[in-house]
């Protein structure tokens, strides 16, 4: 099954057709789709592409699910015998994807 490494939001994900993850937020309305052009490697059963850094004219296909926001954080912050406490919460957005195609 062919696959693919790209880099969204900083981060690199391994992807495959038909597969859905959540990535950093991008702004899109949901049912948008995107196209990824940062591939880092494709490979299938035959080839493997490692870019250098990204294979020249990749790019991955996506339709946007959903908008969200994940579960709270609690950040808490404590030092001893000095009566400091300090409780911050956190949620990260983020986007949902589905892979629709890998050129």
């Amino acid at each position: 099954m062919p696959f693919a490494i790209i880099e969204a939001g900083g981060k690199q994900y391994k992807v495959s057709q038909g597969q859905k993850l959540k990535i950093e937020k991008v702004e899109a309305e949901e049912g948008a789709n995107l196209s990824f052009d940062k591939v880092l490697l494709l490979a299938d059963e035959n080839d493997v592409q490692i870019g250098k850094p990204y294979v020249a004219g990749a790019s991955v296909g996506a339709k946007v699910l959903n908008q969200g926001r994940a579960p709270k954080k609690i950040v808490f912050k404590y030092h001893s015998k000095t009566r400091y406490r300090k409780k911050k919460g956190h949620r990260q957005r983020f986007t949902e994807v589905e892979i629709l195609a890998i050129k």
